[in-house]
């Protein structure tokens, strides 16, 4: 840049004021394009609030797409320090007088006494089992599966056994506590009931036998044995189940102060036991104050759409200027699309209703929505069920064995009949019988006997091999026990267990064989013994072999064939129902009724705000080309800024020469004036 700022030394030319002025004028394409930036960015920010308006009506929408809005029921404890109460979907509405009897407890076991935590108590296995006491014999839980802690050499200590215990999770917790005369060693059943009730089987590896009151058999306990015979600790509380007496049906039994399924769909939380014979009332009643404040809540957040779009694309007469965004087509069409889509019938519904103003939503004429509240009220007081699939996604089965599950966007609402020609069974693998197995309705002829001969094996389950299989040895009255026992040592098993895999053992008192069956529908569901102690087949029936594989549910969706995995049809590609997932839980062969599949308004205006606020939707379209065209405003603008540099250079070097030509000029003329000036006074003389 030329170095002279001020007037020009020779001239007297004001440089820097002439340069100002000449770039006053060159720069007036970028204010143009400084004033095209700043309305673009208003447009920007106008879509901002606009994008935040169509997310929080999609929030609100969204809360009334699932159809668990529209089955809320309350239930209300009149006495909530004896129990506190909730309700479900499927709840009865009434009134229903609930005593509380007694809680449940858990079961306590308690060690000898210590002197030391750190004093050695043994090694080898604790082998957990869940089950009932009668008389002082224990009956295996079959629904819970065994459980075996390793007690290594590292923690082979009291402390040591209680945190082996503790980090396998094996729904026992061990503590410590001192009572003054030592440290025992306490074991508590994770769950409350009777049938939570501990034997604990020891292999101790620490001395010759598991039974004794010594090395690690001293935490030994079967409350058929004796102290020094495998009942080695104390109890110290008994496991029990809660009892209730609900509507004078007295003596209730549960394993768990968490009730579930005495009231239908209600959970009721015992907390105490009530004062004798005084019930305290449930009350059941529907939740509809949700309901009305979702309505409300959606209608707001319209309006407050629409008047988001309004303000930003609209024209104010008054003052004659139009607003960032008018008649922005962009803008309009968002409200225009939600509209329409309010603005139809839901299809496939069989209720009462089938469109928005049927409830008292309707549009006014300056383009808001409005509740209508007596109509609405009226809704729910007579129809309140079918308010649901206005709103929700929603299927409904006229075949009570038939269970809607889900559906997706190629979808189409619709009603489907359903058929069904092979129901899904599960794999499984039966014995045969033996003169051991002989019996009189379930008990055992002769006490059937499980020695070392006999009481190991191995399967796979759903191919997951297990481990070996170790029934505990010992003499079953009963074929319940029994099946017990197996089932509780499968399950129990580590590899099937981290696979999630279980089966169900039961026997066949007809035919006088045992079945394992895997717990699980389909062609993928198997069970296969693979190996077995010397003694298994000839005293319990089974051999190695593979068993019967389960099959898949086959059958159709409005007369197309439908994918069978299981028990779950879906839908077929391509067609009307694609996507429609039911559970066939069970039933006859043949034609099973129909599938009624709506989306309701809720349900479509939220997938309609997730194409609008989309990658591809008109608000993301319309900011990325704003912005794109702010990025070459900025591009132009650079490129500008360094050509004014340039020009100002030029400019700047133009007036210094022609400062410096003026300045050599003005000295010639002063040259010239001064000789001219002596020529008179030269004549002269």
């Amino acid at each position: 840049m030329a170095t002279i700022t001020s007037a020009g030394v020779g001239s007297g030319l004001d440089i820097s004021g002439l340069v100002t002025q000449l770039m006053a004028l060159e720069r007036r394409p970028l204010t143009i394009l400084d004033t095209k930036e700043a309305g673009l960015q208003a447009k920007l920010s106008a879509y901002g609030s606009l994008k935040g308006a169509l997310s929080a009506f999609q929030n609100s929408v969204r809360s009334l797409s699932g159809v668990s809005k529209f089955q809320a029921l309350s239930a209300v404890s009149a006495d909530t320090t004896v129990y506190t109460a909730s309700a479900t979907s499927i709840a009865v509405v009434g009134n229903y007088a609930v005593e509380v009897k007694q809680l449940a407890q858990t079961q306590k076991l308690a060690s000898s006494a210590f002197t030391n935590t750190t004093d050695t108590v043994g090694t080898g296995t604790l082998t957990f089992q869940f089950g009932t006491y009668s008389g002082g014999v224990f009956t295996v839980n079959s629904a819970k599966a065994a459980q075996t802690v390793t007690i290594d050499s590292a923690h082979g200590t009291l402390a040591g056994v209680r945190d082996a215990v503790n980090a396998a999770k094996i729904g026992v917790t061990a503590t410590i506590l001192n009572d003054g005369t030592g440290n025992k060693l306490v074991f508590t059943s994770g769950d409350t009931g009777a049938a939570n009730s501990l034997k604990i089987t020891v292999s101790d590896t620490s001395d010759a036998s598991n039974t004794d009151n010594a090395g690690l058999s001293r935490l030994a306990y079967d409350p058929a044995g004796t102290l020094g015979n495998g009942k080695n600790l104390t109890e110290t509380v008994a496991a029990q189940n809660a009892l209730l007496k609900v509507d004078g049906i007295d003596n209730i039994s549960k394993a768990s102060n968490m009730v579930t399924d005495v009231v239908q769909g209600v959970t009721l939380t015992l907390l105490k036991p009530s004062a004798a014979n005084t019930p305290a009332t449930l009350t059941v009643s529907r939740d509809t104050s949700s309901v009305r404040s979702a309505m409300a809540d959606f209608v707001k957040a319209y309006n407050d759409l629409n008047k988001a779009v309004k303000d930003i694309t609209k024209y104010d007469a008054a003052t004659k200027k139009g607003a960032v965004l008018q008649g922005d087509y962009s803008a309009l069409s968002i409200v225009t699309q939600v509209r329409q889509k309010l603005n139809t019938t839901i299809t496939g519904l069989s209720g009462s209703y089938t469109t928005l103003s049927q409830v008292g939503i309707s549009f006014q004429t300056d383009g808001t929505l409005a509740v209508d509240t007596t109509k609405l009220q009226t809704a729910i007081d007579t129809n309140f069920n079918d308010i649901a699939g206005l709103f929700a996604n929603l299927g409904k089965t006229s075949d009570s064995l038939i269970n809607y599950l889900s559906a997706t966007d190629k979808t189409q609402p619709g009603s489907y009949s359903v058929s069904v020609s092979q129901l899904a069974t599960q794999g499984s693998l039966s014995g045969v019988t033996t003169a051991a197995l002989a019996h009189t309705s379930g008990t055992f002829t002769a006490p059937f006997t499980v020695n070392a001969d006999n009481d190991t094996f191995s399967l796979k389950v759903n191919g997951v091999q297990s481990g070996t299989i170790t029934i505990a040895q010992g003499t079953y009255t009963t074929a319940a026990a029994l099946i017990a026992e197996i089932q509780s040592k499968i399950n129990g098993d580590t590899a099937l267990k981290n696979a999630a895999k279980t089966v169900i053992a039961s026997f066949d008192e007809a035919g006088s064989y045992l079945k394992i069956g895997a717990d699980s529908y389909g062609s993928e569901s198997t069970v296969e013994i693979n190996a077995l102690d010397t003694n298994t087949t000839s005293t319990l029936g089974l051999s190695a072999a593979t068993g019967t594989a389960g099959v898949d549910v086959v059958g159709q969706i409005n007369g197309v064939t439908a994918t069978g995995a299981g028990r779950f049809l879906t839908g077929a590609t391509g067609s009307a129902t694609e996507g429609l997932k039911l559970e066939i839980t069970g039933g006859s062969t043949g034609y099973r009724g129909a599938i009624n599949y709506s989306q309701g308004y809720a349900y479509q205006l939220d997938k309609l705000a997730d194409q609008l606020l989309g990658s591809s939707g008109p608000i993301t379209s319309r900011t990325n080309g704003i912005n794109s065209t702010i990025k070459d405003i900025g591009d132009k603008r650079d490129a500008m800024n360094l050509r004014l540099n340039d020009i100002e250079k030029r400019y700047r070097a133009q007036f210094t020469a022609l400062d410096s030509l003026v300045s050599r000029m003005r000295a010639t003329s002063d040259f010239l004036t001064r000789q001219l000036a002596i020529l008179p006074s030269t004549s002269n003389k």
